[in-house]
Protein backbone atom coordinates (compact mmCIF):
# COMPACT_ATOMS: atom_id res chain seq x y z
CA UNK A 1 0.00 0.00 0.00
CA UNK A 2 3.31 2.32 0.95
CA UNK A 3 4.50 1.47 -2.75
CA UNK A 4 1.44 2.45 -4.35
CA UNK A 5 0.43 5.86 -2.07
CA UNK A 6 4.34 6.88 -2.86
CA UNK A 7 4.14 6.18 -6.98
CA UNK A 8 0.38 7.62 -6.83
CA UNK A 9 2.38 10.73 -5.45
CA UNK A 10 5.11 10.63 -7.92
CA UNK A 11 3.19 10.31 -10.73
CA UNK A 12 0.98 13.40 -9.35
CA UNK A 13 4.05 15.46 -8.40
CA UNK A 14 5.53 14.66 -11.95
CA UNK A 15 2.45 15.94 -13.91
CA UNK A 16 2.44 18.99 -11.49
CA UNK A 17 5.88 19.77 -12.31
CA UNK A 18 6.35 19.52 -15.61
CA UNK A 19 2.69 21.93 -16.03
CA UNK A 20 4.64 24.21 -13.75
CA UNK A 21 7.96 24.33 -15.64
CA UNK A 22 5.69 24.70 -18.74
CA UNK A 23 3.82 27.78 -17.43
CA UNK A 24 7.21 29.58 -16.08
CA UNK A 25 8.75 28.99 -19.71
CA UNK A 26 6.07 31.49 -20.91
CA UNK A 27 6.36 33.69 -17.72
CA UNK A 28 8.65 36.60 -16.28
CA UNK A 29 11.11 34.97 -13.57
CA UNK A 30 11.24 36.45 -10.30
CA UNK A 31 14.99 38.08 -9.82
CA UNK A 32 16.42 38.04 -6.99
CA UNK A 33 18.45 41.38 -5.30
CA UNK A 34 22.15 40.93 -5.25
CA UNK A 35 22.11 44.29 -3.64
CA UNK A 36 24.96 44.38 -0.59
CA UNK A 37 25.80 40.12 -1.51
CA UNK A 38 29.87 39.66 -1.85
CA UNK A 39 29.94 38.25 -5.24
CA UNK A 40 33.41 36.15 -5.88
CA UNK A 41 34.36 35.88 -9.30
CA UNK A 42 37.79 33.78 -10.54
CA UNK A 43 39.34 34.79 -13.75
CA UNK A 44 37.88 38.37 -13.20
CA UNK A 45 40.61 40.08 -15.17
CA UNK A 46 39.32 39.82 -18.79
CA UNK A 47 36.63 38.27 -20.81
CA UNK A 48 33.32 37.59 -19.47
CA UNK A 49 35.08 37.55 -16.29
CA UNK A 50 35.48 40.90 -16.14
CA UNK A 51 32.08 41.50 -17.84
CA UNK A 52 30.16 39.70 -15.10
CA UNK A 53 31.82 42.00 -12.44
CA UNK A 54 30.82 45.05 -14.69
CA UNK A 55 26.88 43.29 -14.63
CA UNK A 56 27.18 42.94 -11.18
CA UNK A 57 28.41 46.40 -10.05
CA UNK A 58 25.39 47.71 -11.32
CA UNK A 59 23.40 45.94 -9.12
CA UNK A 60 25.23 46.96 -6.22
CA UNK A 61 27.19 43.90 -4.92
CA UNK A 62 30.30 44.36 -3.17
CA UNK A 63 32.61 42.73 -6.05
CA UNK A 64 35.78 40.12 -4.64
CA UNK A 65 37.83 39.67 -8.22
CA UNK A 66 40.70 36.94 -8.63
CA UNK A 67 42.96 37.06 -11.14
CA UNK A 68 46.37 35.30 -11.98
CA UNK A 69 46.97 38.85 -14.26
CA UNK A 70 47.05 41.09 -11.48
CA UNK A 71 47.20 43.88 -14.38
CA UNK A 72 44.16 42.89 -16.20
CA UNK A 73 42.25 42.28 -12.43
CA UNK A 74 43.28 45.96 -11.32
CA UNK A 75 41.68 47.66 -14.75
CA UNK A 76 38.25 45.45 -14.01
CA UNK A 77 38.52 46.75 -10.14
CA UNK A 78 38.52 50.50 -11.98
CA UNK A 79 35.59 49.80 -14.55
CA UNK A 80 33.62 47.95 -11.64
CA UNK A 81 34.34 51.06 -9.45
CA UNK A 82 33.03 53.17 -12.43
CA UNK A 83 30.14 51.13 -13.10
CA UNK A 84 28.33 51.68 -9.57
CA UNK A 85 29.50 49.77 -7.60
CA UNK A 86 31.59 51.17 -4.21
CA UNK A 87 33.34 47.64 -2.61
CA UNK A 88 35.22 46.16 -5.19
CA UNK A 89 38.39 43.75 -3.92
CA UNK A 90 40.97 42.64 -6.22
CA UNK A 91 43.47 39.92 -5.36
CA UNK A 92 46.28 37.85 -6.88
CA UNK A 93 45.47 34.13 -7.21
CA UNK A 94 46.62 31.52 -9.09
CA UNK A 95 43.56 29.25 -8.84
CA UNK A 96 46.13 25.95 -9.84
CA UNK A 97 47.44 26.13 -6.91
CA UNK A 98 45.30 24.31 -3.77
CA UNK A 99 46.98 26.33 -0.52
CA UNK A 100 47.22 29.68 -2.72
CA UNK A 101 43.65 29.60 -3.21
CA UNK A 102 43.34 29.08 0.53
CA UNK A 103 45.39 31.65 1.76
CA UNK A 104 43.53 34.39 -0.34
CA UNK A 105 40.15 32.69 0.41
CA UNK A 106 41.62 33.68 4.59
CA UNK A 107 42.23 36.87 3.33
CA UNK A 108 39.00 37.53 1.63
CA UNK A 109 37.13 36.33 4.92
CA UNK A 110 39.40 38.46 7.16
CA UNK A 111 39.12 41.87 4.89
CA UNK A 112 35.57 41.19 3.35
CA UNK A 113 33.47 38.76 4.70
CA UNK A 114 31.39 35.88 4.30
CA UNK A 115 31.18 35.03 0.23
CA UNK A 116 27.61 34.97 -0.84
CA UNK A 117 27.97 34.52 -4.83
CA UNK A 118 30.91 31.83 -5.97
CA UNK A 119 31.51 32.25 -9.57
CA UNK A 120 33.99 29.53 -10.87
CA UNK A 121 34.67 31.39 -13.85
CA UNK A 122 38.88 30.75 -14.38
CA UNK A 123 40.27 28.54 -16.70
CA UNK A 124 42.70 27.53 -19.69
CA UNK A 125 42.60 25.30 -22.92
CA UNK A 126 45.39 23.58 -24.39
CA UNK A 127 43.83 23.59 -27.94
CA UNK A 128 45.72 20.24 -28.87
CA UNK A 129 45.15 16.78 -29.45
CA UNK A 130 45.54 14.33 -26.76
CA UNK A 131 48.55 12.41 -28.22
CA UNK A 132 50.06 15.93 -28.70
CA UNK A 133 49.57 17.57 -25.49
CA UNK A 134 51.98 18.44 -23.24
CA UNK A 135 51.58 16.71 -19.62
CA UNK A 136 52.41 19.55 -17.82
CA UNK A 137 49.44 21.56 -19.79
CA UNK A 138 47.01 18.35 -18.98
CA UNK A 139 47.49 18.66 -15.60
CA UNK A 140 46.67 22.51 -15.41
CA UNK A 141 43.70 22.09 -17.02
CA UNK A 142 42.65 19.66 -14.67
CA UNK A 143 43.57 21.90 -11.59
CA UNK A 144 42.19 25.11 -13.03
CA UNK A 145 39.11 23.86 -14.60
CA UNK A 146 38.08 21.49 -12.04
CA UNK A 147 40.05 21.01 -8.95
CA UNK A 148 39.96 24.78 -8.30
CA UNK A 149 36.06 24.27 -7.95
CA UNK A 150 36.94 22.21 -4.96
CA UNK A 151 39.08 24.51 -3.13
CA UNK A 152 36.88 27.18 -3.60
CA UNK A 153 33.94 25.27 -2.44
CA UNK A 154 35.66 24.20 0.41
CA UNK A 155 36.84 27.73 1.56
CA UNK A 156 33.93 29.16 0.95
CA UNK A 157 30.85 26.53 1.30
CA UNK A 158 30.62 26.26 5.04
CA UNK A 159 29.20 29.38 5.69
CA UNK A 160 27.24 29.66 3.32
CA UNK A 161 25.68 25.88 4.48
CA UNK A 162 25.45 27.92 8.36
CA UNK A 163 23.61 30.50 7.02
CA UNK A 164 21.36 28.51 4.36
CA UNK A 165 21.87 31.26 1.97
CA UNK A 166 24.49 31.27 -1.30
CA UNK A 167 25.03 30.79 -4.47
CA UNK A 168 27.40 28.72 -6.30
CA UNK A 169 27.96 29.42 -10.47
CA UNK A 170 29.90 26.90 -12.57
CA UNK A 171 31.27 28.22 -15.62
CA UNK A 172 31.79 24.77 -17.40
CA UNK A 173 31.01 24.50 -21.07
CA UNK A 174 29.39 22.77 -23.83
CA UNK A 175 31.90 20.69 -23.84
CA UNK A 176 31.54 19.20 -20.43
CA UNK A 177 28.42 17.71 -22.24
CA UNK A 178 29.52 16.14 -25.23
CA UNK A 179 33.45 14.90 -26.68
CA UNK A 180 34.70 17.19 -29.12
CA UNK A 181 37.74 16.25 -31.78
CA UNK A 182 40.73 17.89 -30.03
CA UNK A 183 39.70 19.14 -27.02
CA UNK A 184 40.28 15.73 -24.76
CA UNK A 185 41.84 17.35 -21.90
CA UNK A 186 38.94 20.72 -21.31
CA UNK A 187 36.81 18.13 -22.29
CA UNK A 188 37.67 16.15 -19.64
CA UNK A 189 38.14 19.21 -16.88
CA UNK A 190 34.59 20.69 -17.97
CA UNK A 191 32.70 17.23 -17.40
CA UNK A 192 34.26 16.83 -14.04
CA UNK A 193 33.33 20.73 -13.42
CA UNK A 194 29.56 19.53 -14.28
CA UNK A 195 29.27 16.48 -12.29
CA UNK A 196 30.99 17.89 -9.20
CA UNK A 197 28.43 21.32 -9.65
CA UNK A 198 25.34 18.96 -10.05
CA UNK A 199 26.49 16.10 -6.68
CA UNK A 200 27.36 19.16 -4.48
CA UNK A 201 24.01 20.84 -5.53
CA UNK A 202 22.11 17.43 -4.91
CA UNK A 203 24.05 17.35 -1.39
CA UNK A 204 22.72 20.62 -0.86
CA UNK A 205 18.91 19.55 -1.12
CA UNK A 206 19.55 16.67 0.83
CA UNK A 207 20.88 18.39 3.75
CA UNK A 208 18.16 20.46 3.79
CA UNK A 209 20.24 23.27 2.54
CA UNK A 210 17.92 24.94 0.04
CA UNK A 211 18.83 28.28 0.52
CA UNK A 212 21.84 27.65 -1.37
CA UNK A 213 21.72 27.60 -4.85
CA UNK A 214 23.45 26.19 -7.99
CA UNK A 215 23.73 27.66 -11.49
CA UNK A 216 25.82 25.40 -13.87
CA UNK A 217 26.76 26.99 -17.54
CA UNK A 218 27.61 25.53 -20.49
CA UNK A 219 27.95 27.23 -23.73
CA UNK A 220 28.89 26.90 -27.17
CA UNK A 221 32.24 28.83 -28.07
CA UNK A 222 32.31 32.20 -26.66
CA UNK A 223 33.85 35.52 -28.45
CA UNK A 224 36.69 36.21 -25.89
CA UNK A 225 39.82 35.55 -27.50
CA UNK A 226 40.37 31.99 -25.83
CA UNK A 227 38.93 30.06 -28.69
CA UNK A 228 40.14 32.16 -31.48
CA UNK A 229 40.82 30.30 -34.54
CA UNK A 230 37.67 28.03 -34.02
CA UNK A 231 34.82 27.31 -36.72
CA UNK A 232 31.41 26.69 -36.94
CA UNK A 233 30.30 25.12 -39.78
CA UNK A 234 26.42 26.19 -39.36
CA UNK A 235 26.49 30.19 -37.66
CA UNK A 236 22.78 30.67 -37.54
CA UNK A 237 22.32 27.14 -35.88
CA UNK A 238 25.33 27.21 -33.73
CA UNK A 239 26.48 30.94 -33.79
CA UNK A 240 29.90 31.61 -31.81
CA UNK A 241 28.75 33.53 -28.99
CA UNK A 242 29.29 37.30 -28.19
CA UNK A 243 30.86 37.66 -24.75
CA UNK A 244 28.18 40.75 -23.68
CA UNK A 245 25.83 38.87 -24.94
CA UNK A 246 26.78 35.58 -22.81
CA UNK A 247 27.28 37.42 -19.96
CA UNK A 248 24.29 39.11 -19.36
CA UNK A 249 22.65 35.59 -19.93
CA UNK A 250 24.50 34.19 -17.03
CA UNK A 251 24.00 37.01 -14.67
CA UNK A 252 20.18 36.66 -15.61
CA UNK A 253 20.43 33.37 -14.93
CA UNK A 254 21.80 33.79 -11.43
CA UNK A 255 19.82 36.02 -10.58
CA UNK A 256 17.00 33.63 -11.74
CA UNK A 257 18.49 30.78 -9.77
CA UNK A 258 18.63 28.71 -13.09
CA UNK A 259 19.81 25.64 -12.40
CA UNK A 260 21.30 24.79 -16.13
CA UNK A 261 21.86 27.25 -18.62
CA UNK A 262 22.77 25.86 -22.49
CA UNK A 263 24.12 28.53 -24.84
CA UNK A 264 22.57 28.43 -27.10
CA UNK A 265 19.18 26.35 -27.02
CA UNK A 266 20.02 24.66 -30.06
CA UNK A 267 22.24 22.71 -28.24
CA UNK A 268 19.46 21.64 -25.91
CA UNK A 269 18.04 19.79 -28.42
CA UNK A 270 21.21 18.26 -29.83
CA UNK A 271 22.02 16.95 -26.32
CA UNK A 272 18.51 15.49 -25.89
CA UNK A 273 19.17 13.79 -29.54
CA UNK A 274 22.51 12.31 -28.00
CA UNK A 275 21.13 10.20 -25.22
CA UNK A 276 18.61 8.84 -27.70
CA UNK A 277 20.48 8.51 -30.62
CA UNK A 278 22.75 5.48 -31.68
CA UNK A 279 26.54 6.26 -31.27
CA UNK A 280 26.97 5.54 -35.47
CA UNK A 281 24.21 8.31 -35.76
CA UNK A 282 25.73 10.46 -33.63
CA UNK A 283 28.88 10.19 -35.76
CA UNK A 284 27.31 10.91 -38.98
CA UNK A 285 25.33 13.97 -37.77
CA UNK A 286 28.44 15.05 -35.86
CA UNK A 287 30.16 15.57 -38.85
CA UNK A 288 27.60 17.27 -40.45
CA UNK A 289 27.64 19.67 -38.49
CA UNK A 290 31.40 20.10 -38.49
CA UNK A 291 32.35 18.60 -35.06
CA UNK A 292 35.23 17.21 -35.98
CA UNK A 293 36.51 20.34 -37.31
CA UNK A 294 35.80 22.94 -34.72
CA UNK A 295 39.27 22.94 -33.69
CA UNK A 296 41.14 22.58 -36.81
CA UNK A 297 42.49 26.53 -36.90
CA UNK A 298 42.80 27.30 -33.22
CA UNK A 299 44.98 29.65 -32.29
CA UNK A 300 43.40 30.54 -28.32
CA UNK A 301 45.19 32.76 -26.09
CA UNK A 302 45.58 30.48 -23.44
CA UNK A 303 43.29 31.87 -20.97
CA UNK A 304 39.76 31.40 -20.41
CA UNK A 305 36.44 33.98 -20.75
Amino acid sequence: MNIFLETLKVLLLTIYLSLESLFLWFLPSRRKDVAGEIVLITGAGSGIGRLMALEFARLGATLVLWDINEEGNKETCRLAKKNGTVRVHAYLCDCSKRQEVYKVADQVKKEVGDVSILINNAGIVTGKKFIDSPDALVEKTMQVNSMAHFWTYKAFLPAMMASNHGHLVSIASSAGLIGVNGLADYCASKFAAVGFAESVGLEMLALGKTGVKTTIVCPYFINTGMFDGCSTKWPRLLPILEAEYASKKIVDAILKEQVYLVMPRSLYIMFGLKNIMSTKLGVVLGDYFGAFNFMDHFKGRGKKE
